[in-house]
């Protein structure tokens, strides 16, 4: 046997051992090194009619790192500033103010926003084990952020907020006068070729059924509501891998500039500001050099993507099945990434 072909076993090998470390449903893990492709499936249900490779997964708040990346071509060709006021841009009447939130403080979770509106909870309590956000349309999302009275400077402290990711979206889309989904297919999914990839749901010949922690209910797919630029993307584990790939080597593709900023730190936080983060991506270290990673969760699906420039290895990593406490599926995936 040479050299590849045992490399290639050893690949099989550890996503098999990876797969069968996770209790779900479904389980995929797609691995990529050097743009040579290896995806493994399994679960505990009867595969489904649709092979599970070929179906579409909700990414949940990984679909951040789209967002980061369209952020990051918007502002890299000139369209527009990172640096400009959101409350301006949503609503032009209104002074900028001191210290205004910018497009950039609400990219990087430093708004001061909490991580979902005051509000949020009340709505969305009647479907809280269904959907959520679907009761939370953008026209809230947008009047939250311009009604709310922050408590700290922007900038100062670092808080995750699925709310301030889902504010920049809306202010992209003034910004740009584009809705959200003709928007970020035609910046960012068509030039990077990804065709598998959806900002809605379909239907079971596309996409994965998701299951609540039992892992036997099924859930309904996922409807976001105001929440597109949070959490609404689904996609293949190939067009996960083409997207990632682009990240490996930008050189001479589409969105380079682009795929190339949103490598770049623009934020080190807590002890010794060991956490790392991009526009896009969360960034740690390993022993050979920087790995960028984003998980993600909806209601009855988890997803991992992750890229180590050093070695030239990517990860897209999907299952059917809510978290739950010692999940094991997100440590699974970082240390498969880690180790690669």
């Amino acid at each position: 046997m040479d050299a590849s072909a045992d490399a290639d076993g050893d690949v099989v090998r550890r996503l098999d051992a990876a797969v069968g470390a996770v209790d779900a449903p479904d389980v995929v893990f797609a691995f990529s090194r050097h743009g040579r492709r290896t995806v493994r499936c399994g679960g505990s249900a009867p595969p489904p009619s649709v092979a599970r490779h070929e179906l579409r997964y909700e990414m949940g708040s990984a679909s951040k790192t789209f967002t980061g990346l369209l952020l990051a071509h918007l502002t890299q060709t000139g369209l527009l500033s990172a640096a400009e006021p959101a409350a301006t841009i949503l609503d032009p009447a209104r002074p900028a103010g001191p210290d205004p939130v910018t497009l950039a403080h609400l990219i990087t979770h430093t708004s001061g926003l909490p991580g979902l509106p005051a509000d949020f909870f009340v709505r969305a309590l009647p479907t809280w084990r269904t959907n959520p956000y679907a009761r939370y349309p953008a026209e809230r999302v947008i009047d939250a952020f311009l009604r709310h009275r922050r408590r700290r400077r922007p900038g100062t402290r670092w808080h995750y907020s699925n709310f301030g990711v889902a504010v920049l979206g809306h202010a992209l889309v003034a910004a740009t006068a584009t809705p959200w989904d003709e928007l970020l297919t035609g910046q960012v999914l068509r030039p990077l070729r990804l065709s598998g990839t959806a900002l809605c749901p379909g239907g079971t010949d596309t996409d994965a059924v998701g299951h609540l922690r039992d892992g036997t209910t099924p859930t309904p797919a996922l409807s976001v509501g105001g929440f597109q630029a949070a959490g609404a993307v689904r996609a293949t584990p190939h067009d996960l891998l083409t997207f990632l790939e682009a990240h490996l080597d930008p050189a001479g593709r589409p969105l380079t500039d682009a795929l190339r900023a949103v490598r770049r730190p623009v934020l080190r936080r807590g002890l010794g500001h060991r956490h790392v983060h991009t526009v896009a991506w969360f960034q740690h270290p390993t022993e050979r050099g920087p790995m960028y990673f984003h998980g993600g969760a909806t209601l009855g699906q988890q997803a991992f993507l992750g890229f180590r420039p050093d070695t030239g290895t990517a990860l897209a990593a999907m299952c059917t099945r809510r978290f739950r406490a010692r999940d094991a599926f997100i440590p699974t995936a970082y240390a498969l990434l880690t180790e690669a």
